[in-house]
């Protein structure tokens, strides 16, 4: 098995093109198409990567017969049906966050991978970021304790964004904040409830018929007495990029820093007053990788001046994409199952959407459809 190749293709060369290189190096993987509608910077990308298949149809490379699986990083409005298509098309599915935009595709796409056997995963990074890896390590090794509250946010100014973001209403891309909550533990959201707070501007307000300009949304985790509080802004909202995860247990917890570059601060109960916040970096978890990835986890892929926005503006995303390109291919090599996969994938990204269904209803609760929970 250690010898297996999965033949890959990515799909979009904007975000996705980070990905390139490390699919390149990785052994148990083979980068053998791209994908992109213009064909200009198709060849561009695939020229200094030295892809050798390349398609502007993203039908056309799934009639590939040596293509097994797909790495999609399209527009989110294209993510759910290109999955299910993939499936369909007997291709195993990586695909960017989140995992569609309708609960119906979300349904479908797990349908589909328990029909097919085939594989599916939401690259979500910020559980394979490393501050995320530094409180699960602390979890595993029971060093916080009981965990008693989990508390994560994902806030950003869209302004400028192309396209579909312009309106967007916050909780519709809400895995970044979500994930982790729910990825700790590994448990699942049985039920949720969510508030609207603020207004946008009139202009945003129309594309979605959403006013809310902040939503924070609480979380109910099925056979457990945890719950966990998420909230999201896009717009008219003055904050730096934050992607945070808090956990507060009985003997440590851990906050994410309020600011960009800082350290976590983490909490020792019974320590005297002054002594029981601590200053942490956290640790690289290149040392979980294959040794031919492992430089990814702290470099980006391109030079500054061609770094995709969101990674130069997520820091990284907390040199996550290697673990998530590990994650994905080892499933695939050993048969094992990626976390998330596909009803894992579809709870996280259920949780987002109905909870805006809940704001719209003034914090009605909504339950999770059978169908994420296992």
């Amino acid at each position: 098995m250690e010898n297996k190749k999965i033949r890959v293709a990515i799909i979009g060369l904007g975000f996705g093109a980070e990905f390139i290189p490390i699919y390149k190096k990785y052994r148990n993987a083979e980068l053998v198409a791209v994908c992109q509608r213009n064909e200009e910077k198709l060849n561009e990308i695939a020229d200094a990567f030295d892809v050798p298949k390349r398609y502007t149809s993203y039908e056309e490379l799934l009639k590939d017969p040596d293509i097994d699986a797909v790495h999609i990083n399209t527009p989110i409005p294209a993510h759910g049906q290109q999955s299910i298509a993939a499936l369909k098309a007997g291709k195993h599915v990586a695909c960017t966050v989140p995992m569609a935009t309708t609960v119906e595709e979300c349904e479908e796409i797990v349908r589909l991978t328990e029909e097919t056997g085939l594989t599916y995963m939401m690259m979500e990074t910020v559980v394979y970021a490393r501050e995320f890896l530094f409180m699960k390590e602390l979890y595993e090794n029971g060093e916080l304790g009981k965990v008693q509250f989990l508390k994560a946010s994902h806030q950003q100014d869209m302004d400028g964004w192309p396209n579909y973001w312009p309106g967007l209403p916050p909780m519709h891309y809400a895995t970044h904040c979500v994930g982790p909550v729910l990825a700790l533990t590994q448990d699942e959201a049985e039920y949720v409830s969510c508030f609207g707070s603020g207004t946008i501007r009139e202009e945003l307000i129309s594309n979605y018929n959403s006013p809310y300009a902040v939503e924070t949304t609480h979380i109910k985790f099925k056979d457990s007495d945890l719950s966990a509080q998420v909230y999201r802004s896009l717009f008219d909202v003055a904050r730096q990029y934050r992607e945070s995860f808090e956990v507060y247990g009985s003997k440590k917890s851990v906050e994410w820093p309020l600011i960009e570059g800082k350290p976590l601060v983490v909490h020792t109960a019974k320590k005297p007053e002054p002594e029981i916040p601590e200053e942490v970096e956290s640790p690289d978890f290149a040392k979980l990788l294959p040794k031919e990835i492992q430089s990814f986890t702290t470099q980006g892929v391109y030079d500054d001046e061609h770094e995709h926005l969101s990674f130069t503006q997520g820091a990284g995303h907390g040199g996550s994409h290697p673990h998530l390109v590990h994650a994905f291919v080892d499933a695939l090599v050993t048969g094992k199952p990626p976390y998330p996969n596909a009803k894992q994938s579809a709870n996280i990204t259920c949780v987002g959407i109905l909870a805006h269904e809940s704001a719209q209803k003034g914090g009605e609760l909504i339950k999770l459809p059978d169908f994420t929970l296992s």
